[in-house]
């Protein structure tokens, strides 16, 4: 037997989270995706499947505020931009998906970022 990667494992786990979590256009999915290098953030309408807002690490409108790529003051960067763009489309209640990701350091900074900007979940 093969043992799985890291990376299969959170796949596997996001798979699962998805079976029970959607986001509609009244309330979208916030979905968090990490990398090694950098931080993606979108805000998600999947009746429709469009990406309604987003923001990452790589913005070239968020690289001044940054003090690196993917640390947990980065996720916060991030999470306050999110729910700034999504308040300004009018988007205040949305589902948190954490991508298969553990609820813990920048994940967690993220999702309470956008909480401190005006964002419902």
């Amino acid at each position: 037997m093969k043992k799985r990667s890291r990376n299969d494992m959170r796949v596997l786990r996001h798979e699962r989270l998805r079976r029970t979590l959607t986001g509609t256009a009244e309330k979208p999915r916030l979905c968090v995706f990490r990398s090694l290098k950098n931080i993606y953030v979108q805000v998600i309408d999947d009746d429709k499947g469009h990406t309604l807002v987003s923001a990452s690490t790589l913005d070239k409108s968020l690289q001044p505020e940054l003090k690196g790529h993917c640390n947990v003051e980065a996720a916060k960067v991030i999470g306050k931009a999110i729910a700034e763009r999504a308040k300004a489309k009018g988007i205040s209640n949305v589902v948190f998906d954490r991508g298969g990701h553990a609820y813990i350091g920048k994940v967690m900074a993220v999702a309470e970022a956008a909480r401190e900007g005006g964002l419902v979940f």
